[in-house]
């Protein structure tokens, strides 16, 4: 090519020189990509309070207004609250539907972003997942009942899902690895901000009696979906994908332009070298196959096996099924319908936007910890913590007994209930939250890593549709539901010991590692004694990188290079 060169690939055998130093570009390339966690969150968050505003009851219920049906009787009133409990609430059956209707497009949405990720590029997947968002959220704006509603919805799941697993994916392949668990967990703070943003909007129209009350948090979404799109369309492709797809030189340019150096750099060819021996190796461990035979690829090898493919797929499918089965979405989804039918509450939005502020504010405290403390302790100490305040609020729910005509709410237990409801968030918040992200992000090898990813979020979404549909009929206060109230907090509790063992005998300690080290750290270690492995060698010493004389063409006018070889 005119002006053209070529770098030749060599690698090197010193373990410290297989990443770039880390650039304030990285920083922000990987800060932006975070942004897709705000469509999780936004959702997550305006659902719940949708669903017990008037206006929307009304209009799905077709029951009178309760200032109507018992002019002057403050709202507080057991006959009121009695009324809105059995008659003014949208019926478990179409919360369930409403809710959960969107996690099970978003499952399916999982699933196929991971084979378009591999086919037309990490970025392009996440923008097509924002096209397809937009037309959901336009249904979900028009509606006026139930069937457009959840066509919207079902529509908006396949848009999300191709979002929240390939953000995810892009983020770990781009973001440096002494900064790849903050800046990854930097996702679960947008989901975070996206929870509070949706809460803030609810709670300033919940209020209105025409259908702005609803269509005016539904519509704010579409700005998420446009500020992401332009931002992806302006940034580099993983350098990763290109490499997947055997093209080096573009694999060198995205790479020189995700870590701010020229392309003849020692950093940009020992970190491209690494990355090439690591793919040819798991390409000689794993052949290329069918269409077929590359998803079966995800469950090779022994499941008691650490570092074979089957056991990281079971490991990101459980990792992201114990974050659901935490419990937290409940709070999120369902958090105004619940504390409603506490009865001593006089506003609900306004604590379901205390409880997700203190989401946000928690959630900060993880870019230190993931880094400083490890994935490992803080899943393991998280899922005990959660387990100890949702134990506690189960037992004062159960001690205060529940809120009838003839056993009146008891303010002071609410209060106390709220109160470790809110510690609860804080530990999920700085533990689970954002950890789970990071290690689904880490532990699958470049032949598997979107489809590994994709199944990984799949199972988020397939529980969080689960938790969708059964959790109206666990805590509603109506015939045919189970009545549980405030004993649902021992069922989450109780899954949060199962969270505890899993994370103790099955999650392994990344931090530190490149994606390429954690690859051979799986191969010589096991997730209890994970903590103490280091890096030994690289992948391009041992797959004789020197001795290929890989060359890649640049367009560039001076190609100078000396750095450690083979």
């Amino acid at each position: 090519m005119p002006g053209g060169g070529v770098v030749a690939i060599t690698g090197t055998t010193n373990v410290d020189r297989v990443e770039a130093p880390v650039t304030v570009r990285a920083y922000l390339i990987v800060a932006f990509a975070a942004f897709g966690g705000i469509f999780f969150g936004y959702d997550t968050g305006w659902m719940g309070g949708v669903l017990n505003m008037d206006f929307f009851i009304k209009q799905y219920t077709g029951a009178e207004y309760p200032d109507v049906k018992f002019p002057g009787v403050n709202h507080l009133d057991q006959s009121v609250v009695d009324y809105r409990k059995s008659t003014f609430s949208v019926p478990p059956w179409q919360q369930s539907l409403t809710t959960s209707i969107l996690s099970a497009g978003t499952f399916f949405g999982a699933i196929i972003a991971g084979d378009l990720a591999d086919f037309i590029g990490r970025r392009f997947t996440i923008i097509m997942g924002c096209g397809i968002f937009t037309i959901g959220g336009i249904l979900e704006a028009a509606s006026t009942g139930l069937g457009v509603m959840v066509a919207g919805r079902l529509i908006a799941g396949f848009g999300v899902g191709f979002i929240s697993s390939i953000v995810i994916l892009y983020m770990s392949e781009i973001a440096p690895k002494k900064v790849r668990g903050a800046v990854v967990a930097g996702y679960q703070f947008c989901i975070t901000i996206g929870i509070l943003l949706a809460n803030c909007v609810v709670y300033a129209t919940q209020n209105r009696r025409d259908t702005g009350s609803y269509r005016i948090p539904i519509s704010v979404q579409f700005l998420w979906a446009i500020i992401l799109a332009t931002g992806l369309a302006l940034l580099p492709e993983s350098p990763r994908y290109w490499v997947k797809k055997g093209k080096l030189d573009k694999a060198a340019a995205a790479l020189g332009r995700v870590r701010g150096q020229p392309l003849d750099s020692e950093y940009i060819q020992d970190e491209l070298a690494e990355i090439i021996a690591n793919h040819e190796y798991e390409m000689s461990v794993v052949p290329q196959t069918s269409y077929l035979g590359s998803w079966m690829a995800c469950f090779e090898g022994k499941i008691s096996q650490p570092s074979s493919n089957a056991r990281r797929t079971a490991l990101g499918i459980c990792m992201q099924a114990m974050q659901q089965l935490t419990g937290i979405n409940f709070i999120f989804y369902f958090g105004p319908v619940f504390f409603a039918q506490l009865g001593s509450i006089s506003d609900p939005f306004l604590i379901g936007l205390i409880t997700t502020l203190v989401n946000v504010c928690s959630t900060p405290a993880s870019f230190w910890l993931v880094e400083k403390v490890g994935r490992r302790p803080l899943l393991v100490f998280g899922a005990a913590g959660m387990v100890i305040m949702q134990f506690i609020v189960g037992a004062i729910g159960a001690s205060a007994g529940k809120n009838t005509a003839d056993h009146p709410a008891n303010p002071a237990a609410t209060r106390a209930m709220i109160a470790f409801i809110c510690l609860n968030i804080s530990v999920f918040a700085m533990t689970w939250g954002p950890c789970a992200w990071v290690v689904i992000g880490e532990i699958f090898p470049l032949t598997i890593r979107s489809r590994g990813v994709g199944l990984s979020t799949a199972s988020n979404w397939f529980w969080n549709c689960i938790i969708g549909i059964i959790t109206p009929y666990l805590v509603a206060d109506r015939p045919d539901s189970a009545r549980l109230g405030s004993n649902v907090f021992f069922l989450w509790g109780s899954l949060c010991c199962v969270s505890f063992l899993f994370a103790y005998f099955f999650v392994p300690e990344t931090k530190g590692l490149t994606l390429e080290q954690v690859d051979k750290m799986l191969e010589e270690t096991t997730p209890r004694t994970s903590r103490g492995w280091k890096p030994h060698s690289t992948f391009a010493a041992e797959m004789h990188l020197g001795e290929k004389n890989i060359e890649i063409p640049v367009a560039t006018e001076k190609v100078t290079a000396k750095h450690e070889t083979v």
